[in-house]
């Protein structure tokens, strides 16, 4: 059984944040669950019926489902045809100290209402101080999901160090993903240019002080193939 994350009252995300809705119609919740464990996290449409998001965020496709609320605000669940997640994702690369690619493509098995619109995929800002947004579901206050479900955003800055795989970002309010946000896209002049994979606090676990994402251009080749091969 899948389990619907209640709507927050306040916000999601931590820190200062704003409404996300002008992002509904590109973001979604992800749920998963395995064996013990169930989770949700953040996606972005990218095609009718493609959404993505980040490989830890997801499991098998049976045990995977897509969640909106309707116009009335009735929790939906969409089952999933298929999932990928990007060959060079890494489950252990924390304790391994090695990279990966935490992006993975959920195909709904139907599409989805006409309220969503899928985003664009566009490059993301090389410039040390460049405003994002990102927009999740994420918990406002570490470690209780009852403040989850509330699609809000927040206006994160590009800091060092560049790197060609992933974004680092944070803010000088302490705005930042956390819990559920992850899968979470960035937005860069009106594209996708990364998706949020970890967030921790300014000094230590937690959140509200660095946020990483994965450069999602660069992975254009991996999510055209991945698509084109479903087809």
């Amino acid at each position: 059984m899948f389990l619907i994350p209640m709507a927050a009252p306040a916000q999601a995300l931590v820190g200062p944040t704003s409404d996300g809705v002008a992002f509904a119609p590109h973001v979604l919740m992800i749920l998963a669950q395995t064996p013990g464990r169930a989770g949700f996290c953040s996606g972005v449409l990218i095609t009718p019926r493609v959404v993505l998001t980040a490989a830890h965020c997801v499991a098998a496709a049976a045990d995977t489902r897509v969640h909106f609320r309707d116009s009335r605000g009735a929790p939906v669940l969409i089952a999933v045809r298929r999932v990928a997640r990007h060959p060079g994702y890494r489950p252990d690369a924390v304790a391994a100290r090695t990279k990966s690619v935490d992006l993975a493509l959920v195909e709904t098995s139907e599409p989805l209402p006409a309220s969503f619109a899928p985003a664009s995929i566009g490059a993301a800002p090389d410039d040390v101080g460049a405003d994002v947004d990102i927009a999740g579901f994420g918990v406002t206050r570490p470690g209780d999901p009852r403040t989850s479900g509330q699609l809000r955003r927040a206006r994160l800055v590009l800091r060092a160090p560049l790197s060609d795989l992933l974004l680092w970002l944070d803010s000088p309010d302490g705005a930042g993903a956390c819990t559920g946000d992850s899968g979470a896209p960035v937005f860069w002049n009106g594209a996708v240019a990364g998706v949020v994979a970890y967030a921790q606090a300014a000094h230590g676990r937690g959140c509200g002080g660095l946020t990483q994402a994965i450069r999602v251009a660069p992975q254009r080749a991996w999510i055209e193939s991945a698509i084109a091969g479903w087809r």
